[in-house]
């Protein structure tokens, strides 16, 4: 199997299109522009992206950023085998190299100076210099590199700094509306339009308490795994107590408010 071939999605992703986000997607990824997704967790970042490397025929290539992650992680390290040291190309160099979509998940979780390498792939040098090894890697035409971050957990430690920003073009995304938001569920998990509408009510309150005891509403995400839960023959009350409300807060007041809205939708 080829790199490529490894890397491509065969099977389309579920998504709903909610306005010009293709289109828009299609124009920069046609100008090999970087592009930065941005919004809440659970929103349809990384499906989206899914999405969109199966349409236009790409292999995508996903780092789930984190702490702990290094230069090397991304970039490549040499290893000790039984014969000898050999190099081993990190996501980002493989994805220049094959001209695959890199997307690299809540950016902002890496460290700032992990983050520096990848300021010459979204420039006009389009390369990506691999110090420890003496190769400058020019990226291939196809490729393009697409970050993603949650501008509700920005922080003055956790935020990409303005020289890593502007490089890139940016896309808001957020929940989307009421209606849309319950045919998306019905459609992901195959539950009742009636239901699902239920569901967003619930995340609607939700949502409003963000900022007043909540850090972040109930996303997209979690009312998919609470239709899931009511379709496998949970009690709705109690599937969603356990997919919406023990998931995103300890606090025993926000857990009362919450539990009463889905007594009052649910009855």
């Amino acid at each position: 199997m080829s790199d490529k071939a490894q890397y491509t999605i065969k099977e389309e992703p579920f998504y709903e299109v909610q306005g010009d986000e293709v289109a828009l997607y299609e124009a920069a990824y046609s100008e090999r522009l970087p592009v930065m997704i941005k919004g809440p967790t659970g929103s349809g970042k990384s499906r989206f992206i899914e999405y969109m490397a199966w349409k236009l025929k790409k292999p995508l290539i996903t780092v789930a950023c984190n702490e702990d992650m290094t230069a090397s992680d991304l970039v490549g390290r040499y290893l000790l085998d039984a014969n000898g040291t050999r190099w081993i190309d990190g996501p980002l160099t493989t994805a220049a190299r094959i001209g695959a979509i890199c997307y690299l998940d809540e950016i902002v979780e890496a460290r700032q100076d992990t983050t520096v390498v990848i300021h010459p792939l979204t420039d006009h040098r389009r390369n990506l210099p691999l110090d420890k090894k003496g190769e400058l890697v020019n990226a291939h035409a196809d490729f393009q590199l697409v970050i993603s971050y949650n501008p509700g957990y920005q922080s003055l430690m956790k935020d990409l700094k303005q020289s890593t920003k502007q490089r890139f073009s940016a896309m808001d995304f957020d929940y989307p509306p009421a209606d849309l938001e319950a045919n998306i569920v019905a459609k992901e998990t195959g539950t009742s339009t009636d239901v699902t509408s239920k569901l967003v009510k619930i995340a609607e309150a939700a949502r409003n308490l963000k900022g007043h005891g909540l850090d972040e509403g109930i996303s997209t995400r979690l009312l998919v795994y609470a239709a899931r839960l009511i379709k496998a023959g949970i009690e709705p009350k109690a599937a969603c107590r356990m997919a919406l409300v023990a998931p995103i807060t300890d606090d025993g007041d926000i857990r009362v408010t919450l539990n009463h809205a889905i007594d009052a939708v649910f009855g």
